[in-house]
């Protein structure tokens, strides 16, 4: 009895890591619906170039980048990505998340002293399911809309790198953890 759970539990495990490992690199990214605010994640590569581009061709009127370093400026992000960010005036950063959780709160808070109804989330590929769960789970009465981030250093057949498959293995089994966390609380 006890083999027969272990093993489903595996084979569960190992079918849901290849769910999860095809959708991440299927998504059809909707480039044509507005939102009132372009939410970007820090910590993945081309995360902020790709927010800026979407906002800088009017995909919202808002732009929120989360989780910025304390002594970050929005002037230094610019720099430092070499992008240039048409209207400054409607975009604001963050300091206080270091993490998925606290970018929910993080934005949370945000979206509800601009008032907020519906946002496009952008983050890395690996990350925008568990990303989603936090998000859902602050954001009850927001339109999420989606918006996933490839990076050339992450391969799509991840099974040829130690290194990506290192990163969705982890990133899997922290998406399973946060889906666990929603469903008790």
């Amino acid at each position: 009895m006890k083999k027969t759970i272990i093993f489903t539990a595996i084979l569960l495990w190992l079918g849901g890591f290849g769910i999860f490992t095809y959708k991440i690199n299927h998504f059809d990214i909707d480039y044509q619906t507005n939102t009132d605010a372009i939410i970007v994640l820090t910590g993945g590569r081309n995360r902020i170039s790709e927010a800026t581009k979407l906002y800088n061709d009017n995909k919202a009127k808002y732009m929120f980048i989360s989780g910025v370093a304390k002594d970050i400026t929005l002037e230094n992000i610019q720099n430092t990505q070499n992008i240039k960010i048409k209207k400054t005036k409607t975009v604001e950063i963050g300091h206080k998340a270091d993490n998925t959780v606290g970018n929910a709160n993080e934005t949370k808070e945000w979206i509800e002293n601009n008032n907020i109804k519906s946002i496009r989330l952008v983050t890395s590929n690996y990350h925008i399911f568990r990303s989603l769960i936090e998000f859902r789970n602050h954001l009850n009465d927001t339109k999420i809309l989606l918006h996933p981030v490839y990076s050339e250093y992450i391969e799509k057949k991840w099974w040829t790198s130690w290194q990506t498959f290192s990163l969705i293995f982890k990133e899997y089994n922290k998406f399973i953890c946060a889906y666990i966390r929603s469903k008790l609380y």
